[in-house]
């Protein structure tokens, strides 16, 4: 079906309003990329600030041929926005970006889906308020409505989960312009959504899908009060699978937020921008800022001043944990059980600089989305039992064994992330790490005055292939290892390793709420 493409953008204005409406050459770059490729260009862009009429656009898109690209913050590295040639429209959400209840009475909070994980994490804290998992790295710019479609996970996780454990309920759009809401919010009197699982889980339906099944409007996410004690512990390890195994001790013990494992590459990009006297004094304030009463404050101050400048001994593989709770003996006991679990696999305590540095300002605005000296970044994630991480890392560190030379030729290297979800689960991301040519979202996204800094890459295609054919293994290896990744987009196999009966249930449900293949075609590889 061949779209009209100037008789939609007029019915679209006539709906919405022209300004919602962007046809501009730089708003459909923008929108054609996220962090690791830019495609087709959208025919146009929409970005309502007011969600009333977005069902009859989005059934004046459909019914037009054209296919709708929900999209959030575009943070994302597996093309979960990529278009159709000549046939779509993208729905930028950024501009639906208001907190719209929050009740510390009943204990949730119900947000547009274009408001920020930081946003609402800076509107509950003054309440004494928290969300459970309270948002990733990239929480600056990434969406509470791309976060539930991406399966967001970090701040808070090893205890809380993802962002898909804390959803209440949603609002959703579907293909034909039906608005439906999920849990308790679906009752046709006024209720409040604090029960997610009446009758079967709709909320988890439309959490993880990429946008395949619908556009999310709203949601309403669980709140905990915010802890009245944290506490913070960093460990050296000269080996990865030794680190990767304290790692998933501390989790199982259920001692922690947060607890992650960094490769000495990683810790080396991610402390390479703060390096400067007034990058330290910047660190220094915010970790005061954050610590409760004067002597936590002067504890903080005397244990970064004894650390120095240099924490982390030579090629060490360390692992950082963040604790919290309302007693404070209870936060020093799961330091010390987890200094313990750490000492049975040869970790050596020292100073927790890292995750204090972290949770005192979680979310610093996206410059990271290009490395300290200008390069880009890929990651890619894989979710396994404990019993297989090990296994999981010797394979992958294989695999990149066997494109050594071709990757020291190009100038493409590897760090490693690695995580806990709860107590179940081993979160393992590999991050590419090259020297190419910036997409507009890095452009966008990166502070004019830093970007202006860096010498811009020229299109490094050998590079860019290299890195291309190693996300290839590396979802064929955690394909083969019977991983599971959160945020699949058009990247990572889905159907095909599925089991039939799933894939039938999945294709049927695809067909009842967008029969004609119209809402992000090809997301999951529906």
């Amino acid at each position: 079906m061949r779209v009209d493409a100037a008789a939609l953008i007029a019915e679209l204005r006539g709906i919405l309003g022209t300004e919602v409406v962007l046809t501009d050459s730089a708003s459909l770059q923008l929108m054609a990329s996220d962090l690791y490729v830019s495609g087709a260009l959208p025919l146009a862009v929409i970005r309502p600030s007011d969600d009333a009429l977005l069902g009859q656009a989005v059934a004046a898109i459909t019914a037009a041929g054209a296919s709708v690209v929900p999209r959030g913050g575009g943070l994302s590295y597996t093309g979960g926005y990529a278009c159709e040639p000549a046939r779509s429209v993208v729905v930028d959400l950024s501009a639906l970006n208001r907190i719209e209840h929050i009740s510390a009475q009943d204990m949730y909070a119900v947000a547009q889906a274009g408001v920020t994980w930081r946003q609402l994490h800076e509107a509950l804290t003054p309440l004494g308020l928290r969300l459970p998992y309270f948002g990733t790295f990239s929480g600056a710019g990434a969406s509470i409505g791309g976060g539930l479609s991406h399966g967001a996970l970090f701040f808070g996780s090893a205890r809380h989960g993802s962002a898909a454990d804390i959803a209440l309920g949603m609002e959703v759009i579907t293909a034909d312009g039906t608005r439906l809401r999920t849990g308790q919010w679906a009752l046709k009197v006024d209720a409040a959504p604090v029960f997610r699982n009446f009758g079967p889980d709709t909320t988890g339906l439309f959490t993880h899908d990429g946008g395949a099944f619908g556009l999310k409007t709203r949601a309403a996410l669980r709140l905990i009060p915010l802890p009245a004690h944290t506490g913070f512990a960093s460990f050296a390890f000269s080996d990865f699978e030794a680190a990767a195994s304290a790692l998933s001790a501390i989790a199982r013990a259920g001692l922690a937020e947060e607890v992650y494992v960094l490769d000495a590459g990683a810790v080396a990009v991610n402390t390479e921008r703060e390096r400067s006297v007034a990058a330290a004094w910047r660190a220094m304030w915010q970790v005061l800022g954050t610590a409760r009463g004067i002597g936590e404050k002067i504890s903080a101050l005397t244990r970064m001043a004894a650390a120095g400048r240099r924490v982390i001994p030579e090629g060490a593989f360390t692992l950082h944990m963040v604790a919290a709770g309302n007693c404070r003996a209870a936060v020093k006991h799961d330091i010390a059980q987890a200094q313990s679990l750490a000492a049975a696999a040869d970790g050596v305590r020292i100073a927790a600089t890292v995750p204090r540095i972290a949770r005192a300002n979680p979310f610093p605005g996206l410059n990271a989305v290009l490395g300290a000296h200008g390069e880009r970044w890929a990651a890619l994630n894989a979710k396994v039992a404990h019993s297989r991480a090990g296994a999981l890392i010797h394979a992958h560190q294989q695999l990149i064994a066997r494109h050594q030379q071709m990757m020291e030729a190009t100038g493409v290297r590897v760090t490693y992330l690695c995580s806990a979800l709860c107590n179940y689960s081993f979160s393992f991301e590999a991050v590419f790490h090259w020297r190419d040519a910036w997409l507009p979202l890095h452009e966008a996204k990166v502070d004019a005055t830093l970007l202006a800094g860096f010498t811009p890459s020229a299109a490094n295609l050998t590079a860019r292939a290299l890195v291309a054919q190693l996300r290839e293994e590396t979802c064929a290896l955690f394909a083969a290892q019977g991983a599971a990744s959160n945020q699949i987009g058009r990247t990572y196999p889905f159907l095909d390793v599925l089991d039939e009966a799933p894939v039938a249930l999945l294709r049927e449900l695809k067909q009842h709420l967008d029969p004609a293949r119209r809402m992000n075609p090809g997301v999951l590889g529906l």
